[in-house]
């Protein structure tokens, strides 16, 4: 199979777990974040924060060298996704723009707190994971 014949609606991961060793720097950095990418912090409790599929849970020994990679759904998503990081104080790892892994790949990227890679990525016309949003003007 191919990445043309790839069905992209499918959702293959239900959620996951980002361990934190400072767990109130590691929901902010969320919150902030995620908020230009319309990801809602569901709920949160002592030592757990859900954002719908991601939670960020309070550990001693964080996860390490993860490469986290949200959806955006416009090229200004993912540029207000990094300023929103930058401007809140957090790391950035790679300002917006276009690379050279795929036609269409436009993305950002930040350090969390515990210096994980995340990624804000909005797939482009010419890439094999493109879709046009149905009731969203993208804005270039």
């Amino acid at each position: 199979m191919t990445g043309q014949e790839w069905d992209w609606t499918r959702t293959v991961v239900d959620h996951i777990d980002v361990r934190a060793s400072r767990f109130a720097e590691s929901v902010r950095f969320s919150e902030v974040v995620l908020e230009p990418l319309g990801i809602p912090k569901l709920h949160q409790h002592d030592r757990e924060a859900c954002f719908t599929h991601v939670n960020v849970v309070a550990a001693k020994s964080p996860t390490a060298n993860l490469h986290l990679c949200f959806h955006a759904r416009s090229k200004a998503e993912v540029d207000a996704f990094h300023a929103a990081g930058i401007e809140a104080g957090f790391r950035s790892h790679s300002e917006p723009g276009y690379r050279e892994y795929a036609p269409g790949y436009y993305a950002a990227y930040l350090l969390d707190p515990d210096g994980n890679n995340v990624e804000a990525l909005y797939r482009d016309v010419g890439n094999a994971g493109h879709r046009p949003q149905r009731g969203f003007v993208s804005v270039p």
